[in-house]
């Protein structure tokens, strides 16, 4: 991009970021699901199941996350360590669309393995850049014994994923937010290393603003995408998954669209 393009760029992205980047995003956001607790172990177990499953319609992925906060007495990491074989009886109704129960429950155990003998999720990611820490984890993730159905819900980059859950998940972990939507609780990475959720919309709300060329929503698609995020801000640059995904919702995808629907 030249200058004048990024600079255009930036300055309409930015007006798009400091109007979703607000509190009132959090209500109908799955985001909202771990922003129901004070404790760093509650916020990283509660953010982690409700990223897992978020996908499909939000009122449904808040109200099957919420569910799950629910059978866990609203204390994760208390349940997640000190469960019993009787406290996973109502697990195993769980479905959210291809997240079903077996799924739902080996992700509990593996939790439990990731905080008694692993120190936890943070622990489980850190590394010298995202993508390796993504990989180390799920390696972890997937030590527990499982369905070999499970471990699609864990994306693997290594494989060409775009893994937008996970990157969702670290952008809400990591990312400080003088906002208040991301919580910033992690050290293991800086928010300059995250990388930009990508999927269907956010893709293609991006591929109309040029900014990603890449046809397929895949890893290289992140790459690229998160580079020319770079441009703009170079310590920030997943803030603009807040921009993507409000144009995306409110179908603007040019500068000028965006700007008169403003002003109106």
């Amino acid at each position: 991009m030249n200058a004048n393009k990024i600079k255009e760029l930036k300055s309409f992205l930015d007006e798009r970021v400091a109007f979703f980047n607000q509190l009132p995003f959090i209500e109908p956001d799955p985001i909202s699901i771990p922003h129901r607790f004070s404790k760093k172990a509650d916020i990283e177990i509660a953010a982690f199941m409700a990223a897992t499953i978020a996908w499909g319609q939000r009122p449904t992925i808040l109200k099957n996350a919420n569910w799950l906060m629910q059978q866990m007495d609203y204390a994760p990491h208390d349940f997640i360590c000190n469960h019993s074989t009787t406290n996973l009886a109502p697990f195993k109704k769980f479905v959210h669309r291809t997240f079903n129960a077996t799924d739902c429950m080996f992700f509990i155990q593996s939790l439990k393995n990731i905080y008694t003998k692993h120190k936890g999720l943070e622990n489980c990611f850190s590394a010298t850049d995202v993508k390796s820490g993504i990989i180390k984890f799920r390696t972890l993730f997937f030590e527990t014994k499982h369905a070999e159905r499970s471990e699609k819900h864990i994306s693997n980059p290594a494989d060409g994923s775009a893994a937008k859950r996970i990157n969702m998940f670290l952008r809400w972990m990591v990312r400080k937010d003088k906002a208040g939507v991301d919580f910033g609780i992690w050290n293991c990475f800086t928010p300059a290393q995250l990388y930009c959720p990508l999927d269907v919309h956010s893709g293609n709300t991006a591929r109309q603003l040029r900014i990603l060329t890449r046809k397929q929503n895949d890893w290289k698609a992140v790459e690229e995408l998160t580079a020319n995020l770079q441009q703009l801000d170079k310590t920030d640059p997943v803030k603009y998954d807040f921009a993507l995904f409000g144009i995306g919702a409110s179908k603007l995808t040019t500068v000028s669209q965006t700007r008169q629907k403003s002003r109106t």
